[in-house]
């Protein structure tokens, strides 16, 4: 201030009125303008002047990706029918389809380490990774999970590259300033601004992800899908997911997905797992509405209330019941499924959770340890043979760690259904199909199917648990 006081004395400008006068006081002032510091903005008053400092920093970490699926033309309906093969023999065949994808992605280490979507490169045979300084890498996938639609690469022969250190997502407060970068439409690396918007979505996105996000009004379109989600410190809070809309473009509701969940998959590929194990909690349940609380006896509503329980949950064993409303895991509020799934994902498997429980009209606390479904009893996984009556029908007992890969009810027993093999389409077999009886045979493990189609009945009648309801499929031989 002294110095722009110094300089209007030296100026000797007395009069703003005339346009001359003005015009001599931007050239005063020009030398200081000139000389004034580049950095990264310190503050709100700064960032209003330019977030050109802190993209400077920053854009070099948020690089394009370019994926290749090979797919197969859609089957005919006579395929690997043995009477129609003969006469239709090398007619609609399935010839394999090149696909592309675009994206972006973050660079989390100086080796290479990134994080993406799922739905980017999940299914790729081949991913081309272009940073911003124009250098090329070829990648591949440590590991995926569609359900959360995440996925950690490395690149090939990768080193001293620029990254984005993470921020605990759980600091993010709704009104901060963020950045989105990405690759849009591939017209390029391209920053857009704007705020977060709404904190504990869960639900509300379309795309491949379910679960917990944050949501920005920051415009997000086609090709932003891996991209960063940055503050003003220039650290990652998110990856851009997907966005909300009717017309296919940004409509200023977008999502992200918390910096804190990136980094449970980042340890978790690091550790050399492939695929993402989100803690187990053998339960089910529903958010507590107006009406809930009141009988409850809440202030408001909030919560989840359980409906149902698995005898070997974790949170069975460390005393929650079905009708408790558990209220918060880790000192953090959960109000529905996806936000508790989330805050155990977080945690990771091998830790304790501190839960927070309504059970009796009193609150409660207890420590419930993380594991995965349990792969007991064994599945005792098969697959029918040739002569069988379904050929290649593939089976598994049903346990814990089945339920929670086929997302069955919590009480299912018998024989789930894990391929349809060549014929069991035609019969109206289903994958995810519990099979519990065959001709009024009770069925408990794969071996009974198979005693049951190899007595050579005419007539077949399969009694199936499909979701919540009860369907008999009957066909003959």
């Amino acid at each position: 201030m002294l110095a722009v006081i110094s300089v209007l004395k030296r100026c000797d400008l007395h009069i703003f009125g005339t346009l001359k006068r003005l015009v001599l006081l931007l050239v005063c002032l020009g030398p200081l303008w000139a000389h004034a510091e580049t950095r990264v903005p310190q503050s709100a008053a700064e960032i209003t002047l330019s977030f050109a400092p802190l993209v400077r920093e920053t854009a070099p970490a948020v690089v394009n990706i370019y994926a290749r699926f090979v797919t197969e033309s859609r089957r005919t309906p006579f395929m690997d029918d043995p009477f129609f093969d003969r006469f239709f023999e090398g007619f609609g065949r399935p010839e394999p389809r090149v696909q592309n994808s675009l994206g972006s992605g973050v660079i989390l280490s100086a080796d290479g380490i990134i994080v993406s979507n799922y739905h980017v490169v999940g299914m790729a045979t081949d991913i081309r990774v272009v940073l911003a300084d124009r250098r090329e890498f070829t990648a591949r996938v440590l590991l995926g999970d569609a359900e959360s639609d995440l996925a950690i690469l490395q690149l090939e022969g990768a080193e001293d590259l620029p990254f984005l250190p993470l921020r605990t997502s759980d600091t993010v407060e709704v009104g901060e300033l963020v950045l989105a970068i990405g690759n849009p439409f591939g017209v390029g690396q391209t920053v857009s601004s704007g705020i977060v918007s709404g904190l504990a979505r869960s639900g509300a996105a379309t795309g491949s992800g379910r679960g917990y996000f944050i949501q920005t009004d920051a415009p997000i379109n086609p090709g932003n899908s891996g991209g960063a989600l940055i503050d003003v410190r220039g650290e990652l809070i998110g990856v851009n997911t997907s966005i909300l809309t009717r017309s296919g473009g940004s409509n200023g509701i977008g999502f992200a997905i918390p910096s804190d969940l990136v980094a449970a998959f980042v340890a978790q590929a690091q550790d050399g797992r492939t695929s993402f194990a989100r803690p187990w909690a053998g339960m089910g349940g529903q958010p507590v509405d107006a009406e809930m609380a009141e009988a409850f006896g809440l202030e408001r509503p909030g919560g989840i209330i359980i409906s149902a329980m698995h005898a070997d949950s974790p949170f069975a064993q460390a005393g929650v019941s079905v009708g408790d409303v558990i209220t918060a895991v880790d000192g953090q509020p959960v109000n529905t499924p996806p936000e508790m799934v989330y805050r155990m994902s977080v945690t990771g498997l091998g830790q304790r959770a501190r839960i927070s429980f309504l059970s009796g009209g009193e609150m409660r606390e207890t420590e419930v340890r993380l594991i995965a479904a349990p792969d007991v009893p064994d599945r005792e996984a098969l697959t029918l043979g040739p002569d069988d009556i379904l050929p290649g029908l593939g089976l598994a007992r049903v346990n814990p760690a089945v339920i929670a890969e086929f997302n069955l009810p919590l009480e299912s027993t018998g024989v789930v259904v894990t391929d349809a093999g060549r014929f069991g389409g035609r019969v109206g077999v289903r994958v995810g199909d519990v099979i519990v009886g065959i001709n009024d045979r009770p069925v408990t493990r794969p071996r009974d199917v198979v005693d049951a189609f190899r007595a050579r009945a005419r007539n077949y009648a399969l009694s199936v648990i499909r979701g919540t309801q009860r369907v008999v499929l009957r066909f003959g031989v």
